[in-house]
């Protein structure tokens, strides 16, 4: 391991976009052939009239129908799977609150493919052997936790599997192992700081805190900003999901100006939510992605939900795959307010522009009088302000500034800090009491 080099895996990173494509194109091909072992995938093929002979190239993916979470649930708990259960060594599901949890089986391989790919994420960054890394990550069935633990252990470092909650400990390990390097959801990294506030502790003086790996909750470069200045650190937002494995799909350089999605592992296509046709480099849609580095359970054209856009031109890194913009929201989190299309990161790019506000708010949708309204709560940084006519000028600021950007109205309601619920998880930021028709 060459620790002066910028790349953890040269061959994979240093790939020009002639090679990347030659090397997509070889493993899709060993991917569809090892498809047609899954019971799922041969049915697809054969109700939609395609052989694998007919998918030539990158260009002839469109052929493929969709893979959906639907589909997953709808063949739990292993259907979807190209290997015999008993090739496998692990599994992690999602919660399956609204029906059956989506389950993804990895063999020995798929894991360690999967440390290897964080590995090489968090080298990106900087982080090398000599670092602690501290993961403030749920374990267990969430992969966030175990995706990141393998990852900074394959690239050498000390590793803290602090998991989720419990800030005053998170703060003493912080303190006592001397963790440079943290993993936190970006909710959880901002209330962490509060505790550093409440305890007397200064990140910059107390601890030896340099890098944060943010990510598992859409978020502004607002609110990214905010955070590197609370804690002193450089923030890099990363990307991933159960479904392709866990973290470590996509990551941001040192430039951050978007996220490398590593495409010896992904292809990737950007697609009209309602259409479902390709958009132009550049445009907002659907990322909808196709394994081909994986074993157990390869998934192709699989909808993710998540809105992004592919960046244009060349990071100043080196590196050739291609950037992802940072993720705008869900296509099934979209809310749509008298014929208007709103995602709740907009919101928030606006809240964090006045320093006045913290990072905590709540979106609610109501049905008053048959008319449907949103009411934005937003607390204060600090415990309270007795200058009514600073708050009022404040609120009708907020409020202008939220109407150019959503095109509604909302009602804003400036709140003491600790008035909305805390979480040691993801920050609930919408709730919908519409009524249903």
């Amino acid at each position: 391991m060459d620790l002066t080099s910028r790349y953890f895996n040269p061959e994979m990173e240093t790939l020009d976009r002639d090679g990347i494509r030659a090397l997509q194109t070889e493993r899709l091909h060993s991917t569809l052939r090892h498809c047609m072992n899954s019971g799922f995938y041969r049915k697809r093929f054969q109700e939609s009239g395609i052989s694998v002979e007919d998918i030539r190239t990158l260009d002839d993916l469109h052929k493929i129908p969709f893979t959906t979470k639907a589909d997953l649930r709808d063949t739990y708990p292993f259907g979807t799977a190209s290997v015999p259960v008993d090739k496998c060594v692990r599994l992690h599901s999602s919660s399956g609150t609204t029906g059956n949890p989506t389950v993804i089986l990895h063999t020995q391989r798929d894991l360690d493919q999967w440390a290897n790919a964080v590995a090489r994420c968090l080298w990106m960054v900087g982080c090398r052997p000599s670092d602690v890394f501290q993961n403030s990550s749920g374990y267990g069935m969430f992969t966030g936790g175990l995706g990141f633990q393998y990852g900074a252990e394959k690239l050498g470092m000390l590793t803290v599997p602090a998991a989720a909650g419990n800030s005053l400990r998170q703060l003493k390990f912080i303190k006592d192992f001397g963790t440079t390097v943290l993993h936190a959801i970006p909710s959880y990294a901002s209330r962490l700081f509060e505790v550093m506030v409440e305890q007397g502790i200064d990140p910059r003086r107390d601890t030896k805190l340099r890098t944060l790996v943010i990510g598992a909750e859409p978020h502004s470069e607002e609110t990214r900003r905010r955070i590197e200045d609370m804690l002193g650190v450089k923030a890099y937002n990363s990307f991933g999901m159960s479904e392709m494995c866990g973290p470590g799909v996509a990551f941001e350089c040192p430039e951050q100006n978007g996220l490398h999605i590593w495409e010896d592992y992904y292809i990737v296509e950007i697609v009209d939510p309602q259409t479902l046709e390709p958009v132009p480099d550049g445009q907002i849609g659907e990322l909808v992605l196709t394994t081909i580095n994986r074993e157990a359970m390869p998934l192709l054209r699989y909808r993710t939900r998540d809105l992004t856009r592919i960046l244009p031109g060349d990071c100043p890194c080196g590196r050739h795959h291609i950037r992802l913009d940072r993720m705008q929201g869900r296509s099934d989190d979209m809310i749509i307010l008298k014929g208007v299309n709103i995602f709740p990161i907009q919101i928030e790019k606006i809240l964090m522009q006045f320093p006045e506000v913290s990072s905590d708010y709540l979106i609610t949708l109501e049905t008053l009088a048959d008319n449907d309204g949103m009411t934005v709560d937003v607390e204060l940084k600090q415990m309270a302000i007795d200058d009514y006519g600073m708050l009022e000028n404040l609120s009708k600021a907020i409020v202008r500034a939220l109407r150019d950007e959503i095109l509604v109205t909302p009602k804003l309601r400036l709140l003491p800090k600790g008035s909305l619920p805390q979480s040691e998880g993801k920050a609930v930021r919408v709730k919908d009491l519409r009524k249903k028709f």
